[in-house]
């Protein structure tokens, strides 16, 4: 666990594409009565919206203090996969009694640009890091992405330049309370993210996940008008590429 250098951000930290194109790390108003930073206080990190066709891939973390952990299930944090999206806002409040929430929205321009490199593990440690190195909690448990989740932990405890002791895990959203108290952070706030987009694009937009035939439809329709693709759009996804390769035969047929 790489110690703390002093105030000076990691150097890719300051260039990070986390602080570019309205990403940052993101934190609302969760009343603490005192800072989050020493001794004392765990972190849980988990993502949500990885692998969406559409929107932002959201890092959430939660901080609370070591005495109260064992409050987190009695308020119902457990992985976000396993609640509903009342239940999730309805946990995602009750949190606020006894620590703090904190986010980094990552674009999906900046997601193309990692997942073109093969870096998208990298990517969400780099976020991961970025939310450990703000806060400093004497101890992090990460919900792992990459197979080994000790090599992930290594990474994100390296990127981190803190003395953060960093342990992850596989399944840590549905066996540690405080990393699904995370993933409930992350999935509200994508899902509000969603919501936004939907507000603009219509509900025709859906859940924005692959798997949804509404998002395909709705993708296909937008991919059939002429014009750049459009900045919601991960271009980097199979399916944004099979899409596009049906609307190149479309043209085609056209012409001919």
């Amino acid at each position: 666990m790489g110690a703390r250098g002093g105030p000076t951000a990691p150097f890719w930290f300051a260039q990070s594409p986390l602080r570019a194109e309205g990403g940052g790390a993101v934190s609302e108003p969760m009343p603490v009565r005192e800072g989050p930073r020493g001794a004392g206080w765990v972190m849980g990190l988990d993502e949500a919206g990885r692998g969406s066709l559409v929107g932002p891939l959201v890092v959430g973390g939660f901080l609370v203090p070591e005495s109260r952990l064992l409050d987190l299930a009695g308020l119902g944090a457990k992985d976000s996969k396993l609640l509903s999206a009342s239940e999730r806002v309805m946990v995602y409040r009750r949190l606020a009694s006894v620590g703090r929430a904190v986010s980094v929205s990552l674009s999906p321009r900046t997601i193309d640009r990692y997942v073109a490199d093969g870096r998208l593990n990298r990517l969400e440690a780099e976020a991961m890091a970025s939310l450990i190195h703000e806060a400093g909690p004497s101890c992090a448990y990460v919900d792992a992405c990459d197979p080994v989740a000790e090599r992930f932990g290594t990474l994100v405890s390296r990127l981190s330049r803190c003395p953060t002791v960093v342990i992850a895990r596989h399944r840590a959203d549905r066996d540690l309370p405080v990393v699904g108290a995370a993933s409930i952070v992350a999935k509200v706030r994508r899902d509000r993210a969603l919501e936004r987009l939907r507000a603009t694009l219509g509900p025709e937009l859906g859940s924005g996940y692959p798997s949804d035939e509404r998002t395909v439809k709705f993708v296909r329709g937008t991919l059939a008008a002429a014009g750049p693709l459009p900045p919601w759009l991960r271009r980097s996804w199979e399916t944004t590429a099979r899409l596009m390769r049906e609307r190149s035969a479309r043209a085609l047929e056209s012409f001919a």
